[in-house]
């Protein structure tokens, strides 16, 4: 017995103007959830390398427990478990952007820790040597060249948390695979809409790996 079905492309086509509204809803979640996830990344980062021992334990539990559980499964704890511990409802697209956020951060914070890392002792000893504070050494010599070396991986989380943000649809965030659910429901044409809807993502994440490759063709980033 043949397959009854036929992909239908004017389908595809047709859903765009549906799937469409869930781009700024996913580049919200993404970018908002990220900018957040940067400046806990370095705090944490930063408290990873610490010499004091007190300082680098809370640093090691938040980003094992948050790079050790799916993100689905604290995206479902900041919407539904939080409420029940605040006694007040969280809105989808807070929770979306929070869950971004802590689970970029734990990553972020590696990122963090090895681009720091990976800057020759010698050069903060020479900032030493040349007058400077730790301080100003860091911040002067140490920071700006990690900096550099960090945008590449930074690039790569921006990209996986751009997908992360399709498992959103779970708490009725109006991203792009919730959109195309919503608009699957009227239409019974599911594999032509997943379709459009992998290729929106497509379409975002290579942009912003084309944005990236630019950046290190002009020596912007790397070493």
């Amino acid at each position: 017995m043949e397959p009854s079905f036929e992909f239908n492309w004017e389908a595809t086509i047709n859903s765009i103007p549906h799937l469409l509204p869930g781009i700024p809803y996913t580049l919200l979640i993404s970018f908002g959830g990220l900018a957040i996830g940067f400046f806990i990344g370095i705090f944490f980062g930063l408290l990873r390398i610490s010499p004091l021992r007190w300082l680098r334990w809370p640093a090691i539990v938040y980003v094992e427990v948050f790079r050790g559980t799916p993100i689905l499964v604290q995206v479902l704890f900041i919407f539904y478990g939080l409420p029940q511990l605040l006694g007040s409802p969280i809105n989808a697209l807070v929770a979306g952007i929070a869950a971004i956020a802590v689970n970029s951060g734990a990553y972020i914070s590696e990122i963090v820790r090895g681009g720091v890392q990976s800057i020759e002792r010698g050069q903060r000893e020479a900032s030493l040597s040349l007058g400077l504070s730790r301080t100003q050494a860091f911040r002067y010599v140490i920071w700006p060249q990690a900096f550099r070396r960090m945008i590449p991986p930074l690039g790569n989380q921006g990209i996986i948390s751009i997908k992360d943000t399709s498992l959103f649809s779970v708490i009725g965030v109006g991203e792009l695979v919730r959109q195309g659910q919503v608009y699957i429901a009227s239409t019974f044409t599911a594999m032509e809409v997943y379709l459009m809807v992998a290729i929106m993502y497509l379409a975002i994440t290579w942009s912003l790996s084309i944005i990236l490759r630019q950046l290190e063709n002009k020596g912007l980033v790397g070493q």
